[in-house]
């Protein structure tokens, strides 16, 4: 269970011999004045938002993903969490923040924190680590991208996006990658990588703003540095989770280790090592599952509550019908589709589907198992080429079955040239083998327009040749500001 730390930074003041052992330590720590002064990006979100996002996705994560409810490792990662949070400097508390640290009974070497203050720490991470100090390093670094507000200040830079759409499109950055997610198809695909997956700079900042909280706290920042080739020798052929969504910004073992030469701290001040009693009280429980096994499970439990929970007509879903109607879903957009699929949505992303080919669950998901959906997204800079392999690594988070079953071919969509391939899934309302289609083109803006069409596998036929009459109908208006 969840066991929030909920005050303002400083709050906890510790008193007598103890208080003045903390004072002296930060006053060694600060007098070397060679650390590293590092400053906050600019950010268009309020510290408040921060926590609203965070909150949202937490609260995501702590129902999908299975807590560690053991009290030694709870504790363990508890104190080190408070002692680092009063360690924060001055110059960057948020009293609205609210931070909390829970262990998640997963086997990968892998840790995050959200926007807001919740860090979640994987078991793997615990049994990887080889001191306190290695623990404390993982979780300092992690806790520098909370306090920078690096999330909110990369979302800043990218594409705008509903504050009530964030929560899954987290998760489903936290949990993706090779290891698949829980979360239905969202409406905007790679939202979690601002928060979750930073740019090499954001890396450098906390690596030592983490350094400089570790010295703070008592802990000898050099631990970090060890932690993280610990994470690179244990993470296996494929390498490391955790570092695979912490790339490394340029000799950051050697950096960590300078920036912790100007950051001087008594060994008296270090807390006692409790590492080892953590080890041997999970050496005694059953091993952690994985990432992709923790999915699996929570797909399985979405599509019992949609068993009950699932709003759809009854009867057969009509084949797409001969006539055709025309939509806007945006200033700079007309699209035909058959006469009988409705638009459900606006904005950003709309979906095209067959009355009861779009659901609506219990849980307040929504997926659709017949029928098109239209975006648009975030260019990565690169090729078209490239930015569609972004988005289908996007989508593949959020679908652990995705496989694609062809190379890119060249189609021609609102006069531009695009590119399209088939994949196939395994529906997360049906159970079974669907056919997916996905076009893309890029946009005058930089951005990408994405079409996914999904059906049955035994309509595969009938509806890849639908999907292919929407967008040769695909109009881009003069006007519009793509």
């Amino acid at each position: 269970m969840a066991r929030p730390f909920i005050a303002p930074i400083g709050a906890r003041r510790a008193t007598g011999k103890a208080s003045l052992v903390t004072a002296i330590a930060v006053a060694l720590t600060l007098s070397a004045g060679a650390q590293t002064r590092i400053e906050p990006d600019k950010n268009g979100f309020t510290p408040e938002q921060d926590v609203e996002l965070g909150q949202q996705a937490a609260a995501e994560v702590r129902q999908q993903l299975p807590l560690l409810n053991e009290s030694v490792a709870n504790d363990f990662v508890d104190d080190i969490g408070r002692r680092l949070v009063a360690s924060i400097p001055d110059d960057l508390q948020q009293p609205a923040f609210r931070y909390s640290f829970d262990v998640v009974n997963l086997k990968e070497i892998n840790a995050f924190a959200l926007p807001g203050g919740p860090m979640f720490l994987h078991r793997g991470m615990l049994e990887a680590a080889r001191t306190d100090g290695e623990v404390a390093g993982v979780m300092a670094h992690e806790l520098s991208h909370v306090v920078l507000r690096h999330g909110t200040a990369q979302a800043t830079k990218g594409q705008k996006f509903q504050m009530g759409a964030i929560a899954g499109q987290v998760l489903g950055a936290i949990v993706g990658g090779r290891t698949g997610s829980v979360i239905a198809q969202g409406s905007q695909f790679g939202l979690g990588a601002y928060f979750l997956k930073f740019s090499r700079e954001y890396e450098r900042e906390a690596d030592l703003m983490g350094a400089q909280i570790m010295a703070r706290a008592g802990y000898d920042p050099r631990q970090m540095a060890n932690m993280f080739q610990t994470i690179q020798k244990q993470g296996g052929s494929q390498g490391p989770e955790w570092l695979s969504d912490h790339p490394d910004p340029g000799n950051r073992y050697e950096a960590i280790n300078r920036e912790a030469e100007a950051l001087h701290i008594p060994q008296s001040s270090a807390p006692p090592g409790r590492i080892e009693s953590v080890h041997a009280r999970l050496s005694k429980l059953p091993p952690a599952i994985s990432s992709e096994q923790a999915a699996r499970q929570a797909q399985q439990r979405q599509r019992e509550k949609q068993t009950g929970g699932v709003r759809r007509s009854s009867g057969a879903i009509e084949a797409p019908a001969s006539e055709w109607r025309t939509y806007q879903p945006g200033n700079f957009l007309r699209i035909s589709v058959p006469a009988n699929w409705q638009q459900i949505g606006s904005g950003n992303t709309v979906t095209y589907a067959p009355e009861g080919g779009y659901v609506q669950t219990g849980d307040g998901h929504s997926a659709f198992t017949h029928g098109l959906e239209v975006g648009v997204t975030q260019g990565n800079g690169g090729s078209l080429q490239q930015s569609t392999e972004q988005l289908l690594q996007s989508f593949a988070r959020t679908n652990p079955d995705l496989r694609r079953q062809e190379g890119y071919s060249r189609t021609t969509i609102g006069g531009r040239q695009g590119l399209t391939t088939t994949l196939s899934n395994v529906s997360e309302v049906t159970g079974e083998t669907e056919a997916v289609n996905l076009s893309t083109v890029q946009l005058q803006d930089g951005s990408v327009l994405f079409m996914i069409g999904v059906a049955p596998q035994d309509q595969a036929r009938v509806y890849l040749n639908t999907f292919g009459r929407v967008r040769q109908s695909l109009q881009f208006s003069s006007n519009g500001v793509r």
